[in-house]
């Protein structure tokens, strides 16, 4: 499954809090009108590089389907932040 929604929180302890929705599943439109074009740089960088082409695809894929679920964390100084892809 493919990540569908981003959610940024920043918390601050002396200002305002805000929690940001961000729509991933909007951000395929362009990625399908570029894909050609990513695909040919993808194979020419594997054709110099000597990296078989349909292998570096898979490993892109599993990666991309393998980010919903992901927790990041940050915290310094009071501030926090978070991002969860679901």
């Amino acid at each position: 499954m493919t990540p569908n929604i981003a959610i940024v929180h920043v918390n601050y302890p002396h200002g305002p809090n805000f929690r940001l929705w961000l729509p991933l599943f909007l951000l395929w439109i362009p990625a399908l009108l570029l894909a050609p074009f990513v695909l040919v740089v993808l194979l020419v960088a594997c054709v110099c590089l000597g990296i078989p082409f349909w292998q570096s695809v898979r490993s892109f894929w599993a990666i991309v389907c393998s980010l919903p679920g992901t927790d990041v964390r940050v915290t310094t100084e009071g501030n926090r932040v978070l991002v969860r892809i679901l």
